[in-house]
Protein backbone atom coordinates (compact mmCIF):
# COMPACT_ATOMS: atom_id res chain seq x y z
CA UNK A 1 0.00 0.00 0.00
CA UNK A 2 1.51 3.34 -1.00
CA UNK A 3 2.36 5.88 1.67
CA UNK A 4 4.05 9.24 2.05
CA UNK A 5 7.60 8.95 3.36
CA UNK A 6 10.55 11.30 3.69
CA UNK A 7 12.89 10.88 0.71
CA UNK A 8 14.90 7.68 1.07
CA UNK A 9 17.83 6.04 -0.67
CA UNK A 10 15.92 2.72 -0.53
CA UNK A 11 14.07 3.62 -3.73
CA UNK A 12 17.05 4.87 -5.76
CA UNK A 13 16.58 2.47 -8.69
CA UNK A 14 12.87 3.19 -9.02
CA UNK A 15 13.41 6.93 -8.57
CA UNK A 16 15.88 6.94 -11.46
CA UNK A 17 13.41 5.16 -13.75
CA UNK A 18 10.75 7.71 -12.77
CA UNK A 19 13.21 10.55 -13.40
CA UNK A 20 13.76 9.26 -16.93
CA UNK A 21 9.98 9.26 -17.44
CA UNK A 22 9.71 12.86 -16.21
CA UNK A 23 12.63 13.98 -18.36
CA UNK A 24 11.06 12.47 -21.49
CA UNK A 25 8.17 14.86 -20.77
CA UNK A 26 10.61 17.75 -20.46
CA UNK A 27 10.32 17.95 -16.66
CA UNK A 28 13.03 17.84 -13.97
CA UNK A 29 15.71 18.70 -16.49
CA UNK A 30 17.78 20.24 -13.69
CA UNK A 31 18.45 16.79 -12.20
CA UNK A 32 21.46 14.89 -13.54
CA UNK A 33 20.26 11.29 -13.82
CA UNK A 34 23.77 10.03 -14.58
CA UNK A 35 25.16 11.66 -11.44
CA UNK A 36 22.29 10.36 -9.28
CA UNK A 37 23.15 6.77 -10.24
CA UNK A 38 26.12 7.11 -7.87
CA UNK A 39 25.04 6.00 -4.38
CA UNK A 40 26.90 8.82 -2.60
CA UNK A 41 25.48 11.47 -4.91
CA UNK A 42 21.97 10.10 -4.45
CA UNK A 43 22.44 10.07 -0.67
CA UNK A 44 23.48 13.74 -0.80
CA UNK A 45 20.48 14.56 -2.98
CA UNK A 46 18.12 12.87 -0.50
CA UNK A 47 19.79 14.59 2.46
CA UNK A 48 19.43 17.94 0.72
CA UNK A 49 15.72 17.40 0.11
CA UNK A 50 15.19 16.50 3.76
CA UNK A 51 17.17 19.53 4.92
CA UNK A 52 14.82 21.88 3.05
CA UNK A 53 12.26 21.35 5.81
CA UNK A 54 14.57 23.01 8.34
CA UNK A 55 14.21 26.78 8.67
CA UNK A 56 17.98 27.22 9.16
CA UNK A 57 18.85 25.56 5.84
CA UNK A 58 20.18 28.10 3.35
CA UNK A 59 18.00 28.39 0.26
CA UNK A 60 17.73 30.67 -2.75
CA UNK A 61 16.04 34.02 -2.23
CA UNK A 62 12.28 33.72 -2.41
CA UNK A 63 12.26 30.04 -1.44
CA UNK A 64 10.56 28.92 1.77
CA UNK A 65 11.03 25.92 4.03
CA UNK A 66 9.32 22.91 2.51
CA UNK A 67 8.79 19.32 3.55
CA UNK A 68 9.27 16.95 0.63
CA UNK A 69 7.61 13.56 0.82
CA UNK A 70 7.74 10.67 -1.60
CA UNK A 71 4.75 8.47 -2.44
CA UNK A 72 6.23 5.00 -2.20
CA UNK A 73 4.88 1.45 -2.44
CA UNK A 74 7.49 -0.89 -0.92
CA UNK A 75 10.57 0.10 -2.97
CA UNK A 76 8.61 1.64 -5.83
CA UNK A 77 8.76 5.44 -6.18
CA UNK A 78 5.38 6.65 -7.45
CA UNK A 79 5.55 10.41 -6.99
CA UNK A 80 6.40 13.30 -4.75
CA UNK A 81 4.63 15.96 -2.76
CA UNK A 82 5.92 19.16 -1.16
CA UNK A 83 4.34 21.03 1.70
CA UNK A 84 5.56 24.62 1.74
CA UNK A 85 5.56 25.95 5.28
CA UNK A 86 4.65 29.52 4.29
CA UNK A 87 3.61 31.50 1.25
CA UNK A 88 5.38 34.21 -0.70
CA UNK A 89 3.59 36.46 -3.18
CA UNK A 90 4.85 34.20 -5.99
CA UNK A 91 3.54 31.05 -4.26
CA UNK A 92 0.18 32.75 -3.79
CA UNK A 93 0.01 33.08 -7.60
CA UNK A 94 1.48 29.68 -8.55
CA UNK A 95 2.37 26.75 -6.32
CA UNK A 96 0.53 27.35 -3.07
CA UNK A 97 1.22 25.37 0.08
CA UNK A 98 1.13 21.93 -1.52
CA UNK A 99 2.45 20.73 -4.86
CA UNK A 100 2.56 17.16 -6.16
CA UNK A 101 3.52 15.09 -9.17
CA UNK A 102 2.93 11.46 -10.08
CA UNK A 103 5.35 9.60 -12.31
CA UNK A 104 3.93 9.27 -15.82
CA UNK A 105 3.69 5.46 -15.91
CA UNK A 106 1.30 5.31 -12.92
CA UNK A 107 -0.94 8.31 -13.59
CA UNK A 108 -4.68 7.80 -13.67
CA UNK A 109 -4.65 5.30 -10.79
CA UNK A 110 -5.76 7.66 -8.00
CA UNK A 111 -2.28 8.23 -6.58
CA UNK A 112 -2.46 12.04 -6.61
CA UNK A 113 -5.82 12.04 -4.82
CA UNK A 114 -4.51 9.72 -2.12
CA UNK A 115 -1.21 11.61 -1.80
CA UNK A 116 -2.97 14.91 -1.23
CA UNK A 117 -5.39 13.30 1.25
CA UNK A 118 -2.46 11.83 3.19
CA UNK A 119 -0.66 15.19 3.25
CA UNK A 120 -3.54 17.29 4.57
CA UNK A 121 -3.24 16.15 8.22
CA UNK A 122 0.51 16.76 7.99
CA UNK A 123 -0.12 20.29 6.77
CA UNK A 124 -2.58 20.80 9.63
CA UNK A 125 0.08 19.66 12.11
CA UNK A 126 2.33 22.41 10.66
CA UNK A 127 -0.37 25.00 11.37
CA UNK A 128 -1.58 25.25 7.78
CA UNK A 129 -5.38 25.40 7.57
CA UNK A 130 -6.68 25.79 5.00
CA UNK A 131 -3.98 25.00 2.43
CA UNK A 132 -3.69 26.88 -0.83
CA UNK A 133 -3.34 24.42 -3.72
CA UNK A 134 -3.06 25.69 -7.28
CA UNK A 135 -3.12 24.07 -10.70
CA UNK A 136 -3.03 25.09 -14.32
CA UNK A 137 -6.54 25.89 -15.53
CA UNK A 138 -6.12 23.34 -18.34
CA UNK A 139 -5.11 20.53 -15.96
CA UNK A 140 -8.50 18.88 -15.47
CA UNK A 141 -7.01 15.86 -13.66
CA UNK A 142 -5.30 18.02 -11.03
CA UNK A 143 -8.45 20.09 -10.57
CA UNK A 144 -10.36 16.86 -9.83
CA UNK A 145 -7.70 15.77 -7.32
CA UNK A 146 -8.04 19.05 -5.45
CA UNK A 147 -11.84 19.03 -5.54
CA UNK A 148 -11.99 15.40 -4.34
CA UNK A 149 -10.00 16.54 -1.32
CA UNK A 150 -12.47 19.30 -0.48
CA UNK A 151 -10.83 22.12 -2.41
CA UNK A 152 -13.01 25.17 -2.97
CA UNK A 153 -12.17 27.31 -5.97
CA UNK A 154 -11.33 30.85 -4.90
CA UNK A 155 -10.40 32.33 -8.27
CA UNK A 156 -8.52 31.99 -11.53
CA UNK A 157 -5.61 34.24 -12.39
CA UNK A 158 -3.14 34.09 -15.26
CA UNK A 159 -4.36 30.61 -16.24
CA UNK A 160 -3.91 29.26 -12.71
CA UNK A 161 -6.77 28.01 -10.50
CA UNK A 162 -6.53 28.79 -6.78
CA UNK A 163 -8.22 26.43 -4.32
CA UNK A 164 -8.42 26.46 -0.54
CA UNK A 165 -8.41 22.95 0.86
CA UNK A 166 -9.32 22.28 4.50
CA UNK A 167 -6.65 20.34 6.36
CA UNK A 168 -8.69 19.48 9.45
Amino acid sequence: MPRLLPPTTAVQASFLVALEEYQREGRNQDLDAALLRDADAFHQYVAGLCAQALPETPRPEGWVSATTLWWVDDREYLGRLSIRHSLTDDLRRVGGHIGYEVRPSVRGCGHATRMLAAALPMAAAMGIDPALVTCDAANVASRRVIERNGGQLENEGDGELHFWVPTT
